[in-house]
Formats: C-alpha cells, structure tokens, sequence
C-alpha cells in the first residue's frame, strides 16, 4: 500500500490570522504549521508574500452600504417599492440607493450577496506607499541603504538633513516595509543585503540568546565587584569583549568601548588562551591611557589567562555570570551588526586586519541612537579630549 499523499488545503482567513499571530510571537514556520495541520511551505509562503510583516485588517468604511443594508435593498425590490421609500427607511440619500441598484445589475438582476462581495472585492485600493510617490526620496533613502545605513539611521538623518522639507520624511517602519513588502513597488528586495541582519521575513525580536557553560576560570572577578562607575558608563575606557565565530572553528576577537560604543577588531588565527590574550595585549597596549580601565568578558576558556593581560595592560578583567549576554550587551549588539559582514557560514581565518579594521571604522563613522544620532567615532575623540 504506498503512503497517502496528505490533500491539498488553503488557509482559511481564521488560520491566516493564526499564522500571523504565532509568528508575532516568535514561532517557526513548521511548529505553526504543524499546530494547524498544514506543511510548513504553505505557511512560509504566506509569510513570504507579505515580507514577515502582517498585512493590516481590512474594515469597511462607515460611509459603505453594509450586508444588512443590501439586504433590505433587495427586499424593498421584491415588494416593488420606490427608490425613495427604500432610501428613506435605510436613512440614506435616494441616489445613494439608486447607484447600488445600477451597478450591481439593475431592479431585477439586484442580489444583496453578490453585491456586497462585488462591492468588498472593488474596495480593494491601496494607497500608494510614500517612497513610491516620492522619487527624490526613494533615490536618497537608497543611496543610503547601500551605504549600509539602517532605516533608523536613515529616518533621523533625513530630520537632520532637510528640516524645511517635508516631503523627505520616512519613518523606519516605512523603509522596512517597502523592503520587504514588494508589491509596493519602491525600493528593490535588493537593498535588504545592505541590512545589518539579512533575513528574507522581518520577524519580532522574540528569540532569547542561548548561554554556554563554560567552567570556571581561576582568580576570575565577578561582575558583581565591577565599580558602580562602569555601569554608568559616564567615563570612558571600559570595554566589553567576546569571540565572533565563522566556520571551521575561526574567530575574531570584539571589543566595544561602553561609553561611545567604540568598536575594534582583532584577527586571531587560533583559539588557545595564549593566542586570544597576546592578540588582545597588543591591541589594548595602543590605546591612550584614558581609554584602559576595564574589561568585561563571558566565561570562556579563551581568558583563561586573563591575569597575564591584566599584569601586561594594567586593564582589569571582569567575568559575566554564568548564561547572562545582556551584561555585555553593548558588545552582544555588536556582534549581531557584524553578521552584516561575517555571517556564521564564513571562514573567518582568511579575514586580514586591514579588512577587519575597515568594516571596524565602517561601524564607528555610522550614527547610533544611543549616542543621539552621533558617531562612535565622534563621541570617543571627545571623551578622550575632556579627559586630556
């Protein structure tokens, strides 16, 4: 007996609701369509058609003739009434009545459910998206998406940079959903490889970073005994560092400067403790004296020899407890910017430093929000002036 081919079932408006519900939740495409009994191609398909952005629900105009409304239409036909003495029991102007009478077929053709489908199916007009009916828009908020700008970025900046125009506004919702949702027609699928995180569906931040158990390092200070100061990160020269790992165990080596978000990049052609510590010494040995106060690492064995650089730096290192990314989440949101360029499939042990320090000074001469819109750049050469 061979197997039975499952049968063919369209999502039904109830179920494209659920799709779009789980998947606000964070759910994939197969536990969605395992839940609803359907192949999990048909859900991603769905998905794909909008972007992962959940179209907006359609509702009927109050001004629009209803079901019910129809209805008594096509019975005051029956009973060989007026226009007027059907318009003046609906409440509603006699050419109203008369208009919906003519074009769905006239006194005698008049079918209050195929007119109301008809009428449903004609309301179907989208209004054209900014960026479509803005050219001289679209040609800037492109340019800058090339230049890997991301939509917040792009959004403050065009405030900044034409204030008198306000034709030359998009919020960063507006510049995502055209990306993703191309029956808008404006800006090409294209661009979304100059995003900071390529994805082919826009989907809610639902995932929780996974920890590792690592062990425990000897002499390791705890986060805990970290000054109040470095919390605040009001001074400058507190750092926070991890690995960025690619394909056939290579890495690099990421450092994040607290206060301006500062970022460098260090090439390391191995993992061992001894590697990961000389690679960083010397990274950190150039840096101005105001700039080397702290370190804050994860618990991996790669700073096994953290006294070494402590004693080489004069930079003391602190350790995260154990499973907690957000205590370094200045460099954790790094990393996930540095996906852009080194996405987990690459090898990264053919990266050189002069290309690491390229895509570095990439990200430090971009505007964050954080920084109100300045640059990492710009806000650590003040710092490291004031502190002169």
């Amino acid at each position: 007996m061979g197997k039975q081919r499952r049968q063919y079932r369209r999502l039904s408006e109830t179920e494209r609701a659920s799709v779009w519900a789980s998947w606000r939740a964070g759910q994939t495409p197969i536990a969605i369509g395992a839940r609803l009994g359907h192949a999990a191609s048909s859900v991603r398909q769905l998905l794909l058609q909008h972007g992962g952005i959940a179209p907006r629900l359609r509702t009927r105009s109050r001004r629009a003739l209803s079901l019910s409304e129809r209805e008594e239409i096509s019975r005051g036909l029956a009973g060989d009434e007026s226009v007027r003495t059907i318009a003046r029991r609906l409440g509603r102007a006699p050419s109203t009545v008369s208009r919906e009478i003519r074009r769905h077929g006239g006194t005698h053709q008049y079918r209050a459910l195929e007119a109301d489908a008809t009428a449903w199916r004609w309301a179907t007009r989208p209004k054209p998206c900014r960026l479509a009916a803005q050219p001289r828009l679209r040609a800037v908020v492109a340019a800058k998406l090339r230049a890997e700008w991301s939509p917040q970025q792009i959004a403050a900046w065009l405030v900044s940079a034409y204030p008198d125009d306000a034709t030359m506004r998009a919020s960063h919702e507006t510049i995502y959903r055209t990306l993703y949702v191309q029956t808008r027609g404006a800006l090409k699928h294209q661009l979304t490889a100059h995003l900071r995180r390529r994805r082919a569906l826009r989907r809610s931040r639902g995932a929780t970073p996974r920890g590792q158990g690592r062990g425990e390092l000897v002499d390791m200070v705890s986060i805990s005994e970290r000054p109040p100061t470095v919390a605040d990160r009001a001074i400058p020269g507190h750092w926070e560092g991890d690995l960025l790992l690619g394909r056939n165990m290579s890495q690099i080596a990421t450092l994040v400067e607290r206060h301006s978000r500062y970022v460098l990049l260090v090439r390391l052609p191995a993992r061992d403790t001894t590697t990961v510590v000389r690679a960083l010494v010397r990274r950190v040995k150039g840096l101005p004296g105001s700039l080397k106060h702290s370190l804050t690492w994860d618990r991996g064995k790669e700073m096994a020899h953290h006294r070494q650089f402590t004693v080489a730096t004069d930079v003391q290192v602190y350790f995260c407890d154990p499973q907690s990314p957000w205590q370094r989440g200045s460099n954790e949101n790094t990393n996930g910017l540095l996906r852009q360029y080194f996405p987990k499939s690459m090898d990264l042990s053919d990266v050189t430093q002069r290309q690491l320090d390229a895509i570095a000074r990439k990200l430090n001469t971009r505007p964050r929000q954080t920084l109100g819109w300045k640059t990492p750049a710009v806000v650590l050469t003040a710092a490291v002036a004031s502190t002169g």
